[in-house]
């Protein structure tokens, strides 16, 4: 026997007008009371819409607020005509109410009005998030949310790869970010970690046999919050492949993730596979970072070699980047004002430019240090025509790229050039495997330190570290790094020459990666993966600039869960029996 729901026939945004007549229960939150002269309408709430109840006993609602849940029972009518609510799916009908049960009782003070929660102080809707989550709008991020990693997870399925759950109770392991430690009570003086990412547990996986794994990871890092990163915990969809290469990942990464994009936002324009490579050097030439936002038609060239021998003092022997801007010389002065504002704000000195006349000649300062042969080359290399802008950026080569990325973007922001309802991916390749410290000189890992090097052992030993590329990559989206990857080094001799490289003896590596040191000297298969983050997808596909909008229960950008009143202060019985005092 079927049994009945006691609360309601159907969701508050569930009635038409093939239900007029029928006798119906709803259930939800009232979310606002109009009084019509003894006739109370009622706009009942839940999380698949709204319905107006009318309530003809003023009895019935005594001593109820908004908010307050409630259950009725009445018949379905057509309302009349010219009542119709044309913003909800149940506009044209209500419920004539013949009983109301008030299930609980809202207090008439409310900490905000819930249709606008999001134009409170974010700490005022952390602190109160069920009531911000009441918020159809907030909580439609929620249910997205929940209905993207079905759809990951489908996908992942039908690509033959296998769900399996990997230890949040783990040992410490130098990742690149703090680690979460949990002291242990029953073995003294000793800590767990949480995982900052199943890197290790995946590559055993694969060691182990397993040919394709994935799970909706949890990653934990004690790190500081930035708007498309969350403090504490995150959550990507971490796959891994056995006898894989990096195309074989790509090509998982494509189909996921543009049928991903694809299917929850119908009217955009999605990248297709194949999606753009651009090495990593390349990308900080042209874009001057390694997450490029490819909307922006913006590119940056390189000058250097021109102004080597300069008579204009900043561009001597420096490098030298250049940003051409199709039609910007119409621009009014206020613009190249704000742009030069801008520049200094973000550390560089000033912001030279030339603007293109009809006659291709260069309007500004700095054309009285160029020569006729520099002219013809900036208009070649810029594709320079009459009413165009060359910006100059010149500094160190870092800070040059640096900077030049920054202006370039600031750039599309302030022309309005990026292209619209579009998510544009990318690959971005070949990152070096080592770089050297700027404080301590040393050679230091770039990336995922488990990265296959190219050209092996080999190039390890033979090569100038610096020159060493890494078999990683990243994956970009609108200017948004949504994961990184690897073809992972599944060989013992390599992997313990690329940690001492970087300064790590084989004793160090058997301690610090001990389960991995072990399981490479019993035939570890060829192996690569990414991991796309899942809360950065939804922040995507939402236009929310802050990553915290599409978690159900964020902490703030301070690490601190002002709900739950974490982190908080326990008592010395725990810390005794945690074997931990506080200093």
């Amino acid at each position: 026997m079927i049994a009945v729901n006691e609360y309601r026939t159907h969701s508050c945004g569930e009635l038409r007008e093939s239900d007029v007549g029928k006798q119906v229960r709803l259930a939800g939150w009232v979310e606002t009371i109009r009084d019509h002269g003894g006739i109370l309408f009622v706009d009942l709430r839940d999380q698949y819409g709204v319905t107006q109840v009318v309530v003809r006993d003023d009895s019935m609602l005594a001593g109820v607020s908004r908010e307050s849940a409630v259950a009725v029972a009445g018949e379905v009518v057509m309302r009349d005509e010219e009542t119709f609510n044309p913003k909800i799916e149940t506009g044209t009908v209500e419920v004539n109410v013949n009983t109301l049960r008030v299930l609980s009782k809202a207090s008439s003070n409310l900490p905000f009005e819930i249709g606008n929660s999001t134009d409170t102080k974010e700490e005022i809707r952390l602190k109160y998030r069920y009531l911000d989550l009441r918020n159809p709008k907030v909580h439609n991020k929620i249910i997205l949310r929940s209905q993207v990693i079905s759809f990951l997870r489908r996908q992942m399925d039908d690509l033959g790869f296998l769900e399996i759950q990997t230890p949040i109770l783990t040992a410490s392991s130098p990742e690149g970010a703090r680690d979460y430690l949990i002291p242990s009570r029953k073995h003294h003086g000793q800590f767990y970690a949480l995982p900052q990412a199943p890197q290790i547990f995946k590559q055993l996986l694969m060691t182990s046999g397993f040919d394709r794994y994935f799970q909706i990871a949890p990653c934990f890092r004690d790190e500081d919050a930035r708007a498309d990163r969350s403090p504490g915990e995150f959550y990507q969809l971490d796959f891994e492949m056995a006898f894989a290469t990096q195309e074989d990942v790509f090509s998982v990464a494509e189909k996921v993730l543009s049928s991903t994009f694809a299917h929850f936002a119908k009217d955009a324009a999605v990248s297709q596979a194949p999606f753009v490579r651009i090495p990593y050097q390349e990308a900080m030439l042209k874009y001057g970072t390694d997450k490029p936002d490819l909307r922006n038609p913006l590119k940056i060239i390189d000058l250097s070699d021109l102004f080597v021998e300069s008579g204009f003092a900043p561009f001597r022997g420096r490098t030298v980047r250049g940003i051409p801007v199709p039609g910007c010389g119409s621009q009014p002065r206020s613009f190249f004002e704000g742009m030069e504002g801008f520049a200094k704000s973000i550390g560089m000195k000033g912001l030279g430019y030339v603007k293109v006349d009809d006659s291709m000649n260069y309007l500004g300062p700095i054309d009285k240090f160029l020569d006729s042969e520099q002219r013809r080359e900036l208009a070649r290399r810029g594709d320079l025509k009459p009413g165009d802008i060359l910006y100059f950026i010149a500094d160190s080569e870092v800070a040059a790229s640096k900077f030049a990325g920054q202006i370039r973007s600031e750039l599309g922001r302030r022309l309005d050039i990026l292209e619209k309802n579009s998510f544009r991916f990318c690959f971005i390749t070949d990152f070096p495997m080592y770089e050297q410290d700027e404080e301590t000189g040393d050679i230091v890992f770039t990336h995922n330190p488990f990265s296959m090097p190219c050209g092996g052992l080999e190039a390890l030993n033979t090569r100038n570290p610096l020159d060493i590329i890494a078999q990683q990559y990243d994956i970009v989206c609108n200017g948004i790094e949504l994961s990184s990857g690897a073809v992972r080094n599944h060989e013992l001799p390599t992997m313990i020459k690329a940690f001492e490289i970087a300064g790590y003896g084989e004793e160090e590596i058997q301690k610090r990666f001990s389960s991995l040191y072990t399981a490479f000297q019993y035939g570890p298969p060829p192996h690569a993966g990414m991991a796309p983050g899942v809360d950065r997808m939804v922040m995507l596909l939402t236009g929310d600039e802050s990553i915290r909008e599409v978690i159900a229960f964020p902490m703030n950008s301070n690490a601190q869960d002002l709900m739950m009143g974490a982190p908080c202060e326990v008592t010395e019985q725990q810390l005794r029996e945690a074997h931990i005092r506080i200093r």
